[in-house]
């Protein structure tokens, strides 16, 4: 029996040779795994790559300690990915749903491998990027967003995947949802959301000029109004004079680094790229950092009872705060 531990230790070894046996039931008989790296870990899915003799495949693997019940569901992602196959949206390709539950405990997503890189603040020259070519990249990344929220998602095969009636409803709860409900759009337009659109979790191909190779982790993903994603990227966006909700003080935050565009030329880019006459983004900004602050509230809670020992949740103690701040500023016109 062929075992390996993943990187950092964080979970018990993985039997290969089970894993194998689990692949070979959706990829072929002659499949054989030769490596596992875990490439992420955290309160989200985890992320293996996993080496075969077919060549280097990845996987995803809900946590083993759900953030909700409905959390870390990879059948949504295994849909919207599948989905996505008729359009022009960069995205990996599913490759199979496994129900295998012998090797992690649970089912798992096989996607395949994206040769691609992101943009880090902690990686600030990834293949020898000038200024210039990072601010491509970033404004390919834009393009890619407007995209996703331009595909029929009906024709995609999605109807039933989320609720996009009523999306924007809030109930009141504070000085900020108020000012969310007062300002509320009268219209919006249903349309695939990523829910998580960073810049995490965008892969540039390595060739230049920029492109995205695929946007990925989709767990989030649902039927709404995708201006939210364009909100979530821009609440999050922080110029270089301005301190950051999504980083420690001093650390920079990747929208910081040179050659970036500003969140004006980001929203203009998006709002061209989509057709759009104008753009509330003041009121998408303040909405998804808004829900961010709520559904890190809750982890944080879970830490603070003890539930949770991770450095990541306890970190919401101080971000938390910060992203209610960066709301009102967007609400006050000041972003």
């Amino acid at each position: 029996m062929s075992t390996e531990r993943p990187v950092g230790g964080a979970d018990d070894p993985v039997d290969l040779d089970a894993l194998t046996a689990a692949l070979r039931t959706d990829l072929g008989a002659q499949v054989v795994v030769t490596g596992l790296t875990q490439i992420s870990v955290g309160a989200s899915n985890r992320m293996y790559r996993a080496d075969t003799s077919d060549g280097p495949v990845i996987l995803r693997v809900p946590p083993r300690h759900k953030a909700s019940p409905t959390a870390h569901d990879v059948g949504r992602e295994f849909r919207v990915l599948r989905a996505l196959d008729s359009t022009d949206v960069p995205h990996p390709k599913a490759l199979a749903l496994s129900a295998d539950t012998a090797v992690f405990g649970t089912g798992f997503l096989v996607m395949e491998f994206v040769d691609g890189f992101n943009l880090r603040a902690d990686r600030a020259d990834p293949l020898g990027l000038s200024p210039a070519e990072r601010g491509e990249c970033a404004l390919a990344a834009v393009d890619a967003l407007a995209d996703l929220g331009a595909v029929d998602w009906q024709a995609a095969g999605l109807s039933g995947f989320g609720r996009p009636d009523g999306f924007l409803a809030l109930p009141g709860l504070d000085q900020l949802a108020e000012w969310l409900q007062k300002h509320q759009p009268t219209r919006s337009r249903a349309a695939i959301m990523h829910g998580d659109f960073t810049y995490m979790n965008v892969m540039f191909a390595p060739a230049r000029p920029a492109t995205v190779a695929a946007i990925v982790d989709w767990e989030q993903s649902t039927i709404g109004d995708p201006l939210l994603d364009l909100g979530w990227l821009v609440g999050l966006w922080t110029h270089p004079d301005e301190n950051s909700a999504a980083t420690p003080p001093g650390v920079p935050w990747v929208t910081q680094l040179p050659g970036m565009p500003g969140r004006s030329e980001v929203v203009d880019r998006y709002r061209m790229r989509a057709g759009l006459d104008e753009v509330p983004i003041d009121f998408y900004q303040a909405l998804a950092l808004f829900k961010l602050a709520v559904v890190l509230e809750g982890n944080y809670a879970k830490f603070h009872r003890g539930v949770s020992r991770s450095q990541h949740h306890a970190d919401f103690e101080w971000m938390v705060p910060a992203l209610i701040e960066t709301a009102l500023s967007a609400a006050r016109g000041e972003r």
